[in-house]
């Protein structure tokens, strides 16, 4: 059956590492994992180590090819940052993948400069949420700012020296007023989340994939995805949600059986929802995409054909 990806198993990934040298620690790895997230240093060396890689490949060409036409042209540009957008499902593991990806790359000599901005903090906040009737539909396309989002990578891909994202808590679940992060013409910038390779149905229409320069998708069967949420939904109930400052507080006070119907409805009429709406379909826009099996390990990586 033809396909436009070429598909390596495991053992065929990692051997595409070839020296790359490891240069995260124990101690390093442990600060980059998610909440019932773990990954192996096994993980690191035979995944991402052989992904940095490619990605400081692509990003060595790109600089190449901007000098090439800055030379032709006489007139020096501003320089424009390496874009990769990171898709996937609640609970699948991207924000740790980013993490790791954006720790790995940092080290390359030739583009140390890496930024990483998640799509939270371009919800819409919890007032206008509730004056759209969208509480419920946080996390589908149609509870972000679209347009700011697109206002902010047009300005980091126009090689502006300063650009401000808006910044999101996850203990309050809002849009904290006034507090934004700065990101200062980096060599990358990573942007993910949940939607970012959605398109729609208006060709004409600029999208926010159109301002990234490769993108991964990290996949994962669904009653995998299912139970990585409950667990991730009870160590919340056991830990963070206990904070009283925390929106779901009241979470905390439920007795196990309360919490497992919780978490089971707010899967099955949300996350899970939203994956089959909107964000799987997306995964064949994705240049590479990494599926996941039990614990979280990588089982077969796909690399789009050039």
């Amino acid at each position: 059956m033809l396909s436009p990806y070429i598909t390596f198993n495991r053992q065929e990934w990692a051997a595409l590492r070839d020296n790359t040298p490891l240069t995260l620690s124990e101690t390093d790895l442990k600060e980059l994992q998610g909440l019932n997230d773990e990954v192996s240093m096994q993980e690191v060396i035979d995944i991402y180590l052989p992904l940095s890689r490619l990605l400081s490949l692509y990003v060595t060409k790109s600089q190449d090819l901007f000098r090439v036409t800055d030379w032709f042209l006489k007139k020096p540009d501003k320089k424009v940052p390496f874009v990769i957008g990171m898709a996937g499902s609640v609970a699948v593991g991207k924000s740790t993948t980013a993490r790791i990806l954006q720790a790995l790359l940092s080290r390359w000599p030739d583009h140390s400069r890496v930024a990483l901005v998640t799509t939270d903090g371009f919800l819409y906040p919890n007032k206008v949420l509730e004056e759209k009737g969208l509480m419920l539909r946080k996390g589908f396309p149609e509870s972000y700012d679209q347009k700011k989002v697109r206002t902010f990578l047009s300005a980091i891909k126009s090689g502006e020296p300063e650009v401000k994202a808006p910044v999101y808590s996850h203990l309050r679940y809002d849009i904290v007023p006034g507090q934004e992060v700065t990101i200062q013409q980096p060599d990358i910038l990573i942007f993910e989340g949940l939607n970012v390779l959605q398109r729609g149905d208006n060709a004409s229409r600029v999208f926010v994939s159109d301002y990234f320069d490769f993108s991964v998708y990290v996949h994962a069967e669904e009653k995998l995805l299912q139970d990585w949420f409950i667990a991730r939904f009870f160590k919340l109930k056991d830990g963070a949600f206990k904070n009283p400052d925390s929106y779901f507080h009241h979470f905390s006070k439920l007795t196990k059986k309360e919490a497992m119907d919780m978490a089971k409805t707010v899967w099955k009429e949300i996350n899970l929802l939203n994956l089959r709406q909107n964000i799987r379909p997306t995964m064949e826009r994705a240049d590479l995409v990494l599926v996941k099996g039990k614990e979280h390990a990588v089982e077969e990586v796909k690399l789009r054909k050039l």
